[in-house]
């Protein structure tokens, strides 16, 4: 078997139980899986890349053969830098996909050798989004049982403020 490294990207804003499920899903395939927060100033995040970032590695910390960085640009100039050439997107419904794979047509036009693997989540997830866990905290609702603990944490001790 290759070693072959993959890149998980997103914005994680914050990351839930339904990314870190792809996360331990990719695991199980590549040799190494870095999850790759983006910093896009396009968008209005929660919270900031470093605390994305923070979230992140405390959620994976268990898993060995994650990394966790982040990045700003282009997805396939960041593959460069890693040195990998493979993609990570998860897939909850048929609607993720027109968008996803617009973004791998458009990422293997820009990087000719650029794969993208979709991977499913476990059913409990594909209703999860980090947009639904936002509006639920916001709106007083519980939402434990969608992050992991260290994003639960994080959370409350905003509200609390």
């Amino acid at each position: 078997m290759k070693n072959i490294s993959a890149v998980y990207p997103g914005s994680f804003d914050p990351p839930t139980n339904g990314h870190i499920d792809i996360i331990k899903r990719a695991a199980k395939i590549f040799s190494e899986v870095v999850v790759a927060v983006t910093h896009n100033c396009n968008k209005h995040h929660m919270f900031s890349l470093e605390e994305r970032v923070d979230m992140m590695s405390r959620s994976v910390s268990e898993i060995k053969i994650v990394k966790v960085s982040s990045f700003s640009g282009l997805l396939v100039d960041y593959l460069d830098k890693t040195e990998s050439f493979c993609i990570v997107r998860g897939l909850r419904a048929l609607s993720d996909f027109e968008y996803e794979f617009q973004m791998a047509l458009m990422n293997r036009k820009l990087k000719r050798d650029v794969e993208t693997i979709f991977l499913v989540p476990d059913q409990e997830y594909t209703f999860l989004s980090s947009s639904t866990v936002r509006e639920i905290a916001s709106l007083g609702g519980d939402f434990k049982n969608f992050v992991p603990a260290p994003v639960y944490e994080k959370i409350i001790k905003i509200k609390g403020k």
